[in-house]
């Protein structure tokens, strides 16, 4: 059984962690951290074997630096970190760490598509929608695609209410356009991602790891 703890479980994507991990027979959901609740991550380590993190972007490392020098595993659904103050953070602590920027499978399909695809059209561009309360802009799925991808992609944030979180990937060439598209209705198609890190991160190689598609092509 493993013994999870939520770090942000007040919050949407929080509270859909805590009921996905409920829900796992392989599972315990040991501790919920979150300032609403008046508990703090340092709270709810003691008997944990791994934080899942979905707070805000200034919390991240601080909660990382406490959970991996505890030896509790952490996985990162927060986005807005840096990635070289994530391996300064983690470096040498007992505890490894996984982090993605999107855990729903099919954007993980997208971004790899994405990559493939910008080998033979001539350019993109990467347009992501995301709900007013989204913190960070651009997405952290949108920076990764675009990272992922061959040449200078621009990206377009946009803000509205009525969105969870989508993205196209728009490429064109001589007289066509292809678009790559991913829509997310509900926060609970992130869930099968972020349980297949619970699963993993104890088994990780090396600390930290970065990008569900080290999961699901190793």
């Amino acid at each position: 059984m493993i013994r999870v703890a939520v770090a942000g479980a007040a919050g949407r994507m929080g509270a859909t962690t805590c009921a996905a991990v409920d829900g796992a027979d392989d599972m315990e959901l040991v501790g919920r951290a979150d300032p609403s609740l008046g508990t703090s991550v340092a709270d709810v380590l003691d008997g944990t074997d791994v934080l899942v993190d979905f707070t805000l972007p200034d919390q991240v490392l601080g909660n990382i630096t406490q959970a991996t020098a505890a030896g509790v595993h952490v996985v990162i659904g927060a986005t807005g970190w840096r990635e070289e103050d994530l391996r300064r953070a983690v470096e040498g602590t007992p505890g490894k760490v996984f982090a993605a920027p999107n855990f729903a499978i099919g954007a993980v399909l997208m971004m790899r598509f994405a990559a493939e695809a910008s080998k033979i059209m001539d350019r993109a561009e990467i347009i992501e929608y995301h709900h007013p309360a989204k913190v960070d802009a651009p997405s952290g799925t949108a920076a990764r695609t675009a990272e992922l991808m061959d040449g200078d992609v621009p990206i377009h944030s946009v803000r509205l209410p009525g969105v969870v979180a989508d993205q196209d990937v728009i490429f064109g060439d001589v007289a066509q356009t292809l678009t790559l598209r991913h829509v997310t209705t509900d926060r609970t198609s992130f869930m099968p991602g972020v349980l297949l890190a619970i699963r993993k991160v104890a088994e990780l190689p090396e600390s930290p790891v970065i990008g569900l598609e080290k999961l699901l092509w190793p």
